[in-house]
């Protein structure tokens, strides 16, 4: 049974208005259709004088969106994408002519660029350019009330774009104005389409800056407005026609936009018009043989100039010292991955940016082997990274968006694109090598943004969260691969991660980051056995807990003291390092050894694995993570609400001076 769509009625007040507004509308239009003489439309539509404006209206109106698009799509792209002081003053003066009187822009413009204006008589004597009473003139007129529409549409939908999609671009090795002309651009045409139609329609209907500033001269500045003017003196029937005609043309366009006056970014549509499709495995055929064989090393570039993607078989030791909201040195040697962890805010994406020269929070003087690149922009620094959302180019299928770092440092097409093809297969997803980003699942698109980077050979790889959006089979079968790559890899690998998982077997390293500084720089082992951080240890699966030092114990941060077997100096700040398995859970108070007792309420019960986690907040303690056997949880009767006893032995306790 379909559901009844609730409709709103609205109130009287609101809608006799609403409709007289319509009416007040239409009724001029309904005037046209009503007055214009069908039978001899095609006659006054065909009269020489008609047809010669309409001839020229065309010529200015093309003209004018050519100049728009010239002059208005940088100008767009500065607004939407440059800081800079006046910006208010620039978008008031690109919205001025829209409310500006169209006569009182002629005059302005017969002072700017007339005979006697302040450009007038330069532009004659020294380039012989008179722009009143001249065709030139009315495109001139043109261009300054109609170019607006095109700026405030292509604004719109540039501010729509993700600027994540042109860095990622210019971290693959795409100069800025090849990013402009292939990501951008594309992504944003369905404003840039919106914006050229209402230019040239807007350019089309033009009269009061035209007749102001370049006259009323046939053939030479009389666009179809201006006979309709003077038509309306000696034949209305034929200006009413004409009147028709123009109309339709407004009509047109504005139906063929449907609404869309800013456009709207690719990405975005896509995401909207396309579902996903789910994880599928590959299917049978010569073009999946390589998946089925995800090992499989591809393809080594043909020897190319300098310039071109950087060779593999180089080694680029890392050394970077990074001021701003990150202050930190990191150093590494060729083949190093280190995984880059810490709580929301500590400053990993940050880092990242910083190393590709994106943000203005940090700066990083960064060397990559023996080359200072400082200095260099973000497409010259030879390091690549995937950002969370993976930014795949919506508009590129998946092979295109491989291949594009390669096409981008002048590897020959045909060459990218077979090298882009064996790094999705390595990956799992050459199946999927002619989809779209919007016809992949999630999964798929990240492992697509992934082989998108490596398949550039960076000499520097950062990786934000690259397998999050992966199930854990997959997940576990791109991290093998990912492995081999990075043992093989001459230059070193950041992989911001919160998946301890991954930071145990992929990292050499783990940099802990806390408020944009280094709490910890170690190997996995030894931040697993010694976290410093709180935050650390609770992602390890440990609960942890900071405190001073006392003569008998550990006073907690969070009230409450706790006994230990180690000793420290009185007064030193430690974290003290439960793993759940140490705790004990109890119907009644315990009896025996242990020396850490507290009374609490189970608050959660989660199951990992075979095991369930049990979240208790204990009395006179921080919140404690236990954890036990479904059988003993069914044993004792623990459910959420339930009155329980927790106990900790102090020899299971490790303590980090911190």
């Amino acid at each position: 049974m379909s559901r009844l769509r609730t409709r709103t009625r609205p109130p009287l007040t609101l809608a006799i208005p609403a409709l007289l507004a319509v009416a007040f509308l239409l009724m001029p239009l309904i005037g046209i259709l009503v007055r214009t003489q069908w039978g001899e439309l095609g006659t006054h539509l065909g009269s020489p004088g008609v047809v010669e404006a309409l001839k020229l209206s065309l010529l200015v109106s093309l003209w004018a969106l050519g100049l728009s698009l010239l002059l208005g799509v940088p100008l767009a792209w500065l607004l939407a994408r440059v800081p800079f002081k006046g910006k208010a003053l620039v978008r008031s003066l690109v919205l001025l002519p829209m409310v500006l009187p169209p006569t009182v822009g002629g005059v302005a413009l017969l002072l700017g660029f007339g005979r006697r204006g302040l450009l007038g008589p330069w532009l004659e004597d020294a380039f012989g350019i008179t722009l009143p009473f001249h065709t030139s003139g009315a495109v001139v007129a043109a261009t300054f009330v109609a170019m607006p529409f095109l700026v405030i549409s292509l604004e719109g939908a540039l501010g729509g774009l993700k600027q994540s999609y042109e860095e990622t671009a210019a971290s693959l090795g795409a100069s800025p104005v090849r990013v402009f002309f292939t990501v951008t651009l594309p992504m944003v045409a369905p404003g840039l389409i919106a914006g050229a139609a209402l230019t040239w329609a807007r350019a089309l209907g033009e009269f009061g800056a035209t007749i102001t500033f370049a006259g009323n001269l046939p053939g030479t500045t009389q666009t179809l407005p201006l006979q309709v003017y003077l038509l309306l003196q000696d034949q209305p029937e034929a200006a009413t026609s004409v009147s028709l005609l123009l109309l339709a043309i407004a009509m047109g366009v504005l139906i063929a936009l449907r609404g869309r006056w800013t456009g709207t970014p690719v990405a975005a549509r896509e995401a909207v018009a396309t579902p996903p499709v789910p994880d599928e495995a590959p299917a049978a055929g010569p073009s999946t043989g390589a998946a089925a064989r995800p090992e499989a090393a591809p393809k080594p570039a043909p020897e190319s100039a300098p310039g071109t993607a950087p060779h593999e078989g180089g080694h680029w030791p890392l050394h970077a010292t990074v001021t701003g909201f990150n202050e930190l040195t990191l150093t590494a040697e060729p083949g190093t991955t280190i995984a880059v962890v810490g709580e929301n805010g500590a400053g990993k994406t940050t880092l990242l940016r910083a190393l590709l020269g994106l943000t203005p929070r940090a700066h990083a003087d960064l060397r990559l082997g023996d080359a200072d690149v400082t200095a260099l922009p973000p497409h010259k620094r030879q390091v690549a990274w995937v950002p969370q959302d993976g930014a795949l180019f919506p508009h590129l299928s998946a092979l295109a968006n491989t291949a594009y770092g390669l096409r981008a440092h002048g590897v020959p097409r045909a060459d990218a694109r077979r090298e882009a093809q064996a790094w999705l297969d390595r990956l799992g997803v050459g199946h999927l090598a002619q989809r779209r980003p919007a016809q992949l699942s999630g999964g798929q698109a990240q492992r697509v943004a992934l082989a998108r980077a490596l398949a550039a050979r960076p000499r520097l790889l950062l990786l934000d969260e690259p397998l999050a959006a992966l199930d854990q089979t997959t997940r576990a079968r791109v991290r093998h691969t990912l492995r081999t790559h990075l043992a093989g890899f001459g230059g070193v690998c950041l992989i911001v991660t919160h998946d301890p998982v991954e930071a145990v077997s992929l990292a050499d390293r783990v940099l802990v980051l806390a408020d944009g500084r280094t709490l910890q720089d170690a190997p996995p082992a030894e931040v697993t056995r010694h976290p410093r951080s709180p935050w650390v240890a609770r992602m390890l699966g440990r609960n942890a807990w900071p405190g001073i030092a006392s003569a008998d114990g550990l006073a907690l941060a969070e009230g409450g003291r706790l006994v230990v077997a180690e000793a420290l100096p009185e007064g030193a700040q430690a974290l003290a390092i439960i793993a759940p398995e140490a705790v004990s859970v109890h119907r009644e108070r315990p009896a025996g050894s242990p020396r850490n007792v507290w009374p609490g309420t189970v608050r959660e019960i989660t199951a990992v694995g075979s095991r369930l986690r049990v979240l208790i907040t204990p009395a006179g303690a921080p919140d404690l993570v236990a954890e036990i056997t479904p059988e003993a949880a069914a044993e004792l009767g623990i459910v959420d609400g339930s009155e329980v006893w927790t106990s900790v032995k102090a020899t299971e306790i490790t303590l980090v001076r911190l």
